[in-house]
């Protein structure tokens, strides 16, 4: 049976660039273990299957990466939000709109307004900020092959951040050792042996036209560089701003990815903290319409 898909690049307004997505806006009939190998066919750093709501929302959206299924992700929403919008199925004449997505991790709201001409989607992570273990730098190091006084620790350490879905984050000096990271399969290993999930998010403060530049990599998930990680930058917003102990309000940062791989992109996070306490992230961008078509997955391989 013939699915209909469409390949959008999310976090950028320039076709090629920002973080590949595969809709498929009616997988109703799929199978959990069909989407999963229609997943691994596209090999995108995930994929999103569209269905109708079961809580009486705008859609239920299941999202899944080449080796497994994800609670909640950043660009399969922002780009699955872009998709739906730019089919007419929410009616392009009542932007603004907000609408809201049914997913593993709970409910996904998301803006979506016209910004210079673009369609811009703005997600509310399902999820208040919460922090897990640390690492010592040595081990972060060895895991992406840099050296211990490469990684900064004045205002956290190598820490497990969520709104949503975990990754461990880490400050970087500078740009130059942000650009010579390099997985470490063994210093990944080793992270995993500590009953942390290994998807390391890296970012260093910058001073130039961004406020923060990052990478991010998730090899055990089959992914081995992600070029934009909306829910990552929306943990790292929230992480910032719960460090901030003098600051409450909403803080915005302007964050470039994807950029030492070839497919720069730009997203904008922010985290809305009050008396202490961060209370919502969000993370926008813009997105591109690269192809559509149709695929048979009507017969599941075993």
């Amino acid at each position: 049976m013939g699915y209909r898909y469409f390949i959008c690049d999310v976090f950028t307004d320039t076709r090629f660039g920002g973080n590949q997505l595969a809709v498929l806006p009616e997988a109703q009939g799929l199978s959990t273990r069909q989407m999963q190998q229609v997943a691994r066919e596209f090999n995108f750093s995930e994929s999103a299957f569209v269905l109708p709501p079961e809580q009486g929302h705008t859609r239920r959206v299941r999202i899944f990466t080449p080796t497994s299924e994800a609670p909640f992700a950043g660009h399969p929403n922002v780009g699955t939000a872009f998709v739906l919008a730019t089919m007419g199925a929410f009616g392009l004449t009542d932007i603004p709109i907000t609408v809201t997505f049914e997913e593993k991790a709970g409910l996904v709201p998301i803006a979506i307004s016209r910004r210079e001409g673009t369609l811009w989607c703005e997600l509310s992570a399902p999820e208040r900020l919460s922090l897990g273990k640390t690492v010592t730098a040595e081990s972060l190091a060895a895991a992406v092959s840099l050296s211990p006084n490469d990684v900064v620790t004045t205002t956290h350490l190598p820490q497990v951040a969520s709104v949503g879905l975990p990754f461990l984050v880490a400050e970087l000096r500078d740009r130059s050792a942000l650009a010579r990271a390099r997985v470490n399969a063994q210093g990944f290993e080793a992270i995993a042996a500590q009953g942390i999930t290994p998807d390391v998010h890296l970012y260093t403060r910058s001073a130039d036209e961004f406020d923060i530049r990052a990478r991010m990599f998730a090899p055990f998930d089959g992914v081995p560089e992600d070029p934009a990680t909306g829910s990552a930058n929306c943990a790292l917003a929230g992480l910032l701003s719960h460090h901030d102990a003098a600051r409450d309000g909403t803080v915005s940062r302007r964050i470039a990815q994807g950029v030492e791989m070839g497919r720069p992109s730009v997203l904008e996070a922010c985290a809305e903290k009050r008396d202490g306490v961060v209370v919502v992230t969000r993370v926008g961008g813009a997105s591109v319409l690269v192809s559509e078509g149709m695929i048979d997955a009507g017969y599941a391989v075993p």
